[in-house]
């Protein structure tokens, strides 16, 4: 069963209202059919009213919905011939990124996401999508294959953040990050990053230098959690909510920011409602996105590619 976030539970308690006068309708000779037609042009309002107006806290709870579809299902439904391939040839898998080589189109591409869990035995094997070091070593290391090779990178960003354990700091973790942004910053092929879930912090720029950058509508993109920031603020992380509307972290609040290009609608009560809709979604973008890109040179891709991320935010001297 889909869990219930607390904001949709007006939404659940109509649903399960009609769903009951349609069962009595059924098994008695009393008809309801007014009375369920009435219901039914409320809940329509009434979704329109919810998901038509979701504040940044509501948005951030779509963004961590247990349900919410992964990096692998996005790949099953848009690429085709997908290889999978692991290590980075320093010190062993991370399966907390996937990276390998499929078809998009008929066309080969290097794809590269975080990877979340279905059920708590697989978030425990790829550590909640929190990635080691040897991730972003062997995402750096298909992203220069890709470039050897002239294949488009396309990048699934879905991450709380890089693991801060000890074990990852001590096998480098702050340098994996800086080298990946160095590097994916000169790559001369063209990137497509595109965050499905939560992006966080320098875990999600790890593999989210691009020439161009969407969000899917309830996904989320930060420096830092909202309680982590509630708890720097105001020493208190249950204020997260109020950190979340003023951290500006939503795609509509990136996009008028200049953060990211294009903001990627859901189906009606997020993207773990139709899976295969938003995938569909996400495969126009990626074809409008490839269709630009594919037109520039090497240079010309390094070029606006640098001249994105200089100019965004603003600075008062």
């Amino acid at each position: 069963m889909t869990p219930i976030l607390d904001f949709e539970k007006p939404i659940v308690n109509l649903k399960e209202k009609i769903v009951e006068l349609k069962s009595f309708t059924e098994n008695s000779e009393i008809d309801l059919t007014k009375e369920i037609e009435t219901l039914e042009e409320r809940l329509a309002r009434l979704e329109e009213d919810i998901y038509g107006n979701l504040k940044p806290w509501n948005r951030v709870q779509m963004a961590r919905h247990p349900d919410r579809p992964t990096t692998m299902d996005y790949i099953e439904r848009i690429f085709t011939d997908f290889i999978e391939f692991h290590g980075d040839r320093f010190y062993g898998e991370d399966e907390a990124i996937i990276s390998g080589i499929g078809y998009y189109k008929d066309s080969p591409v290097t794809v590269i996401g975080h990877q979340r869990g279905k059920d708590t035995k697989e978030n425990i094997r790829r550590n909640f999508g929190m990635p080691h070091p040897e991730g972003y070593r062997k995402a750096l290391r298909h992203m220069q294959q890709a470039e050897k090779f002239n294949r488009p990178i396309i990048t699934f960003i879905d991450t709380k953040g890089a693991y801060p354990g000890k074990a990852a700091e001590e096998r480098g973790q702050s340098e994996a990050i800086a080298k990946n942004l160095m590097e994916m910053a000169g790559l001369q092929v063209p990137i497509i990053c595109i965050v499905i879930g939560e992006g966080g912090s320098g875990g999600a720029l790890g593999i989210g230098v691009g020439n161009h950058i969407h969000m899917l509508e309830n996904s989320t993109y930060s420096v830092i959690s909202p309680e982590g920031a509630a708890a720097i603020l105001w020493k208190d992380s249950t204020q997260a909510k109020k950190a979340a509307e003023t951290m500006k972290i939503t795609a509509p609040d990136l996009k008028e920011l200049g953060i990211i290009d294009q903001v990627i609608s859901e189906p009606r009560g997020g993207a773990h409602r139709d899976v295969d809709s938003q995938a569909e979604l996400i495969d126009n973008i990626i074809k409008q996105s490839l269709d630009e890109l594919m037109l520039l040179s090497s240079e010309e891709l390094v070029d606006k590619r640098w001249e994105k991320y200089k100019q965004m935010g603003t600075f008062m001297s």
